[in-house]
């Protein structure tokens, strides 16, 4: 049985197919670049909104906010903050140096009626608070999360100009689940079991919470180790996936780069 011929595509329906193939074949020769300008605005527009609230501007800080909001927990006693007496307002747990949040908390209305014993109304008040002029004004974004996001885009920018010169070999498996997933597992689930561990009326905990108080005692994250953890996943995220996504692009290119040069499209 012959196989009947191919029917020719025209008009309208050849015009669309050559527009996405075009289409395509632009994002696959720039697709590094596209990739590094969204997430550099997706990084710029949290650090952007402490910026409007301190110039006055609250109604688009406010947007800003809330877009982000489904992405992130947003806690102030976890995130950055701008134009304040400190960079970051961690909890007393934390053990830092720095004042925390919790010596604020009685002058935050955000605040009022919230005891430290129940960690589920801190961690929402928390969310809520924006900042002040006194302390500042917080990041859209956490700093686990500026940190991830701000080092993908340091990784693409660096990938982009180590590839000039020589060829890169995506980063093993293995050692990204260790290096790269390691580290913030640990630091972030250790804080997570700990604090479901801990009864919200402070009582003792009994069943499964006092098991997992037995492995995970409660702890708090510093922003150093926050930011740490977040950078390492960050880049060797790109370690790992660039490589492989630069190929492929790459034969995408090359594929639709023969297609519309047979057709007359390209040059």
């Amino acid at each position: 049985m012959t196989t009947p011929p191919k029917k020719k595509v025209t008009g309208r329906t050849r015009d669309f197919v050559i527009g996405a193939d075009k289409l395509i074949y632009r994002f696959s020769k720039h697709w590094l670049g596209v990739l590094n300008t969204i997430i550099a605005i997706y990084v710029a527009l949290p650090i952007l909104a402490p910026v409007l609230m301190n110039a006055g501007a609250t109604g688009p800080a406010r947007v800003i906010y809330t877009i982000y909001s489904p992405m992130c927990h947003q806690m102030a006693s976890r995130s950055f903050f701008l134009f304040g007496e400190q960079v970051a307002y961690p909890r007393e747990l934390a053990g830092t140096s720095l004042n925390s949040l919790e010596s604020y908390a009685s002058t935050l209305p955000e605040f009022a009626g919230i005891t430290d014993e129940n960690w589920a109304d801190f961690f929402i008040a928390a969310r809520e608070f924006v900042g002040n002029e006194q302390l500042g004004y917080k990041m859209a974004l956490c700093e686990r999360d500026i940190a991830i996001y701000g080092f993908v885009l340091i990784g693409g920018l660096l990938y982009g100009f180590v590839r000039r010169f020589r060829k890169i070999r995506p980063l093993p498996l293995i050692l990204f689940l260790i290096v790269g997933m390691g580290p913030i597992g640990l630091d972030g689930f250790s804080q997570l079991f700990g604090y479901y561990a801990t009864p919200l009326n402070g009582g003792d905990p009994a069943g499964i919470q006092a098991l997992l108080g037995s492995i995970f005692p409660l702890r708090e994250s510093t922003p150093f180790l926050r930011t740490f953890t977040g950078a390492l996943f960050g880049f060797m995220l790109v370690w790992l996936a660039y490589p492989y996504l630069d190929h492929n692009m790459g034969r995408t290119e090359a594929d639709l780069e023969r297609k519309l040069t047979r057709i007359g499209e390209l040059p």
